[in-house]
């Protein structure tokens, strides 16, 4: 009986992280500019402190595909 338990326990916890990591999507690519020279950088998280969010979300690295990926 225990065992039964703890095997349908171990069941739904590998199916869980199974349907959480076939949702999952890549993240997002913005374009962002310098405050400092006005250099543009197409990066998924903030450079720092001296940049400012200048155009985004993009499908690609190159920021060319406006959208989100996965959709």
């Amino acid at each position: 009986m225990a065992k039964t338990m703890i095997k349908n326990i171990v069941y739904v916890a590998v199916g869980l992280l199974v349907s959480f990591a076939v949702s999952a999507a890549p993240a997002s690519w913005y374009l962002w500019k310098s405050k400092l020279d006005g250099s543009m950088w197409c990066t998924q998280t903030l450079p720092g402190d001296g940049w400012v969010k200048l155009d985004g979300p993009y499908k690609d690295a190159h920021c060319k595909i406006i959208g989100r990926p996965g959709k």
